[in-house]
């Protein structure tokens, strides 16, 4: 393994400050692995913003050894690699052993504000979870999720963070071969629903309490002063997860596998995989290869929160009550405030979006209407919000980029003048509303064929050049870039992306 002796400016750099903590939560929590290393590893990009806010500015990550260690090929001084171990209801169905099949939990550290962070590698080679898989990933995962993780921290989404991306100098078989790739990723925990499923469908109490204790400690630490520490941290991921999907809707993000594996227990947005932001708006719009039947559908996503958290519920009703009957009971209630919390942070962002400051009854009715109008045109998700930005109450002169993404663009001016009566009841100031409206309304999303492009250029003519131009760009995702606006544009016709892809 060995320590950082490399001096940088004449320091000498510190090791990487790990924590492992969940290391000590014990042997049936994950399965020890070492990453496998690759032949000829090459660093496509670090994230040295992320690298500083989590102190580690001056350690090996920012050393020769750095590539190495972000490709698995080293071991720093102090990790504790392991697979972790969880369940899952997938498409509905559990399955009672996933785990992690191609990632590994490299270690964890503190933070300079105290709290955590997990350190994950993702393609890092097989562990004892993956089920005959290979356990690496293809260049293309690598950079979506690079790329949306990022744009989504950008966005104010809470997520989990990505902190380098390497190539491996080897391929992959998929449908064909590919270029491989390994990202490290960030996150405040990758507990899962699923981990809460795994040890509750094997009856393991004890387990399923040790894990709580540990997600309270360092997730939910508020929670431990409450009279009743377990109820109130289930509310506080109801919570959580209530906020995180109105999110998603008001950017108009689709997950694409919330499966409950899939679902952070910290409340952050994980595991890129299928996923995919809306250019035309449909209620229904699926684009994951994997979701035949719709089952994570745009609409369908604040209804799955509320599924998985189900399951969660399922898992620790043990903790909830001192008998079946009042834990139900304690669950029942938790889960019934879900719908309520997801109407007021949805309507309350969806508000800030179209610039109402107060609040009157009508509002709901009002934004619903816009998004009738928008399905029944397929206007473009998110140009309809930027342009709507720009408008004025008194006038229509600057109505014309916003007419041009209807199709029958008397539906929209309909729309408008009750939305400017909706603005004059309010004596709205068209420069201060507008400067509300555009720090929530995005210019530039990662949309999908401009990540198809760039991954087609790494992976078909390693061609990085298209991931950085785009990556730059989603870094200040609410300010008009000069020169830029070729990434504002929904794709042409035969730019379409019509699925994404699990990345396994």
């Amino acid at each position: 393994m060995g320590t950082c002796s490399y001096l940088l400016t004449g320091f000498q750099l510190k090791p990487i400050p790990f924590d492992n903590r969940y290391a000590e939560l014990g042997d049936s929590f994950y399965a020890r692995t070492d990453p496998a290393p690759v032949s000829d590893p090459a660093l496509v990009i670090i994230n040295r913003a992320l690298g500083e806010e989590l102190g580690l500015a001056d350690t090996c990550l920012v050393s020769p050894d750095a590539t190495a260690i972000l490709a698995g090929n080293r071991v720093p001084e102090g990790a504790a690699p392991l697979a972790m171990a969880y369940a899952g209801h997938q498409f509905g169905h559990f399955v009672p052993q996933l785990g992690d099949g191609r990632a590994l939990l490299l270690g964890q550290i503190g933070r300079p504000d105290g709290t955590l962070a997990d350190i994950h590698l993702k393609g890092s080679g097989r562990t004892a979870f993956s089920r005959g898989g290979d356990g690496r990933s293809a260049l293309g995962p690598v950079l979506r999720e690079y790329l949306v993780s990022e744009a989504m921290a950008q966005l104010g989404v809470p997520t989990t963070r990505a902190l380098a991306a390497v190539t491996t100098g080897e391929q992959v078989a998929r449908h064909e071969l590919l270029p491989g790739g390994v990202i490290t990723r960030i996150a405040a925990s990758f507990v899962r629903v699923g981990t809460f499923e795994y040890f509750s469908s094997r009856g393991d109490l004890e387990a399923v309490t040790r894990l709580a204790d540990y997600v309270i400690q360092h997730n939910y630490p508020d929670c431990r002063e409450a009279a009743q520490p377990y109820r109130a941290w289930f509310g506080a991921v109801i919570d959580r997860q209530a906020a995180l999907i109105a999110r998603w809707m008001q950017i108009g993000f689709i997950h694409g596998v919330m499966n409950t594996d899939n679902m952070s227990i910290a409340g952050e947005t994980i595991d890129y995989g299928p996923c995919a932001f809306m250019d035309h708006y449909a209620h229904d719009q699926v684009y994951s290869s994997i979701d035949r039947h719709g089952r994570y559908a745009y609409n369908n996503q604040p209804n799955i929160g509320l599924w998985d958290l189900t399951r969660l519920a399922e898992s620790i009703l043990p903790l909830l009550g001192e008998t079946t009957e009042s834990a139900a009971e304690a669950a029942k209630d938790a889960l019934e405030k879900y719908a309520g919390l997801y109407a007021d942070y949805w309507l309350d962002g969806m508000r800030a979006k179209t610039g109402l400051v107060t609040h009157r009854d009508e509002d709901e009715a009002l934004i619903n209407e816009l998004f009738e109008v928008m399905a029944a045109n397929r206007a473009d998700f998110t140009l309809t919000f930027h342009y709507l930005s720009g408008l004025a109450v008194d006038s229509t002169d600057r109505d014309a980029n916003l007419r041009a993404l209807f199709e029958d663009p008397a539906s929209i001016d309909r729309w408008l003048a009750n939305w400017r009566s909706r603005l004059k009841e309010e004596n709205s100031i068209d420069n201060d509303r507008q400067a509300l409206m555009q720090a929530v309304n995005p210019v530039y999303i990662p949309r999908n064929h401009r990540i198809e492009a760039a991954i087609r250029a790494a992976e078909d003519h390693d061609d990085l050049s298209v991931f950085h131009d785009l990556h730059a760009v989603l870094q200040t995702p609410y300010e008009r870039q000069p020169d830029k606006d070729v990434y504002m544009w929904p794709p042409e016709p035969d730019e379409v992306v019509q699925q994404t892809f699990c990345g396994t």
